[in-house]
């Protein structure tokens, strides 16, 4: 009598080299975040700064506007249909608060015109960064100094920051901390401030509860890097120079 039965045929593995079936494992940490320093963070952010300035110029002549513009608060990819996306189209009116609220940030810098600086008030820029800082016209200057290096969002953190102590009332001082966290600390903001993990972990959880000292240690530790790596490029720089130069020469010889 003749058999039939019909052999079992072996599964083929698939193209890449995988069973039917098998599970792929995931990819290891891809968010993991690698500490280093603040001032290695800024120099970073600056490179950067300087490469997506030309790559923006590309985008916006093609009409296509930020590759990054859908980015989401909960992952890295460049997704449009996540639900925090339009969370934030619903709430334009708290946006437009922000714009408000770093327009009289900046406004009140600009103020900072004052008189023409005296050659005196210059050479006491140089004799410390705590000379410079104490003056307006000082921090007008080392602000669109910091302009030029794409890392002025420093200056704005620290007077934010400096307004916010002001602040008395609750409300208002919620509102203002929302608002500093929202343009500075957060890793979505384009003017984030480079801080180290144990700062921004301090400042989370301080979020839950703000007061005018919430971002004390944040502002001290941008204090600092500008205080060692901007100030004294700013010293070196033909700006400075060039104002103490023409200063000297309006002079009147004694």
């Amino acid at each position: 009598m003749r058999n039939d039965s019909q052999q079992p045929v072996a599964e083929k593995p698939c193209a890449n080299g995988c069973n039917k079936g098998e599970e792929l494992s995931p990819s290891p940490g891809i968010h993991a975040e690698i500490p280093m320093g603040s001032e290695r963070m800024e120099m970073r952010k600056r490179q950067r700064m300087v490469q997506h300035g030309a790559a923006d110029d590309g985008w916006t002549q093609r009409g296509l506007g930020s590759p990054a513009s859908n980015a989401c608060c909960f992952c890295w990819c460049c997704c449009c249909s996540c639900s925090c996306l339009t969370a934030k189209n619903e709430e334009g009116d708290g946006r437009s608060c922000g714009t408000v609220h770093d327009a009289k940030i900046e406004g009140s810098a600009d103020c900072e015109d004052s008189p023409k600086p005296s050659l005196e008030e210059v050479q006491t820029w140089g004799q410390s960064f705590d000379r410079l800082m104490k003056c307006p016209i000082g921090r007008k200057a080392f602000r669109e100094f910091l302009r030029t290096e794409f890392s002025e969002e420093n200056m704005l953190f620290w007077l934010a920051c400096e307004d916010l102590k002001h602040e008395t009332g609750t409300v208002a001082i919620e509102e203002k901390a929302r608002l500093i966290y929202e343009d500075y600390i957060s890793i979505l903001s384009p003017k984030e401030v480079s801080l180290d993990s144990r700062v921004r972990e301090a400042i989370n959880r301080n979020m839950l509860e703000p007061t005018s000292q919430t971002f004390d240690d944040a502002q001290l530790q941008i204090y600092t890097l500008m205080q060692r790596d901007s100030y004294p490029r700013y010293m070196n720089s033909s700006v400075y120079k060039n104002l103490l130069q023409t200063l000297s020469e309006q002079c009147p010889e004694s």
